[in-house]
């Protein structure tokens, strides 16, 4: 994964708010749409998605950032908070009200009037569950085939076919390896 990303505020000062703006007028016409008109804005609000189901209300900030793969379902009211890259593996299904958030502040005062905030990458595998109101934190990687528990707050890595659960989010087993076969073969 690549290193921290550090934003100082004069780095604020100078971004262009276009991008910004744009994002926030397709999002607003995302969560006000039927569903035929969602599928046709969700190539306009990420970096990559295809054949993706995505329930409103949405909430994103720098999509463009942000690498869904196919047959990814996100569920209701759920937050994508960009600043570094986000990637969601094919077939994995996002709970409603899930956070994954990439951006941070230092906990040190002086620090923090440093710069503005870090950004740490965040990737979710191929065919993950995370649980609803899950909170994933900057950083994180979660490997293939794992499931992350209602209300975790992951603020580790998860191994490939683990299952997490609580705050903080800790293995509570490991998961059988699927047989990649047969895996997708009874997907619509």
């Amino acid at each position: 994964m690549p290193e921290t990303i550090y934003y100082h505020f004069s780095d604020l000062e100078n971004i262009d708010p276009a991008p910004f703006i744009k994002e926030q007028v397709l999002l607003k016409q995302f969560n006000n749409s039927t569903p035929d008109e969602r599928r046709e804005l969700i190539p306009a609000l990420f970096a990559k998605a295809k054949d993706v189901n995505i329930y409103p209300p949405l909430y994103l900030s720098r999509g463009w950032e942000v690498e869904l793969g196919p047959k990814v379902m996100i569920n209701l009211g759920v937050s994508l908070l960009g600043g570094a890259p986000i990637t969601i593996g094919e077939h994995s299904l996002i709970g409603p009200h899930v956070q994954i958030i990439t951006v941070n502040h230092p906990v040190d005062p002086t620090e923090r009037q440093r710069y503005a905030f870090t950004a740490k990458p965040v990737h979710i595998g191929a065919n993950v569950w995370i649980g609803a109101g899950a909170i994933i934190c900057p950083g994180v990687s979660i490997g293939d085939h794992s499931v992350v528990g209602a209300g975790a707050v992951v603020t580790h890595d998860v191994p490939r076919c683990t299952l997490v659960a609580g705050n903080p989010a800790r293995e509570i087993r490991k998961l059988e390896e699927p047989d990649l076969s047969t895996l997708y073969l009874d997907s619509p």
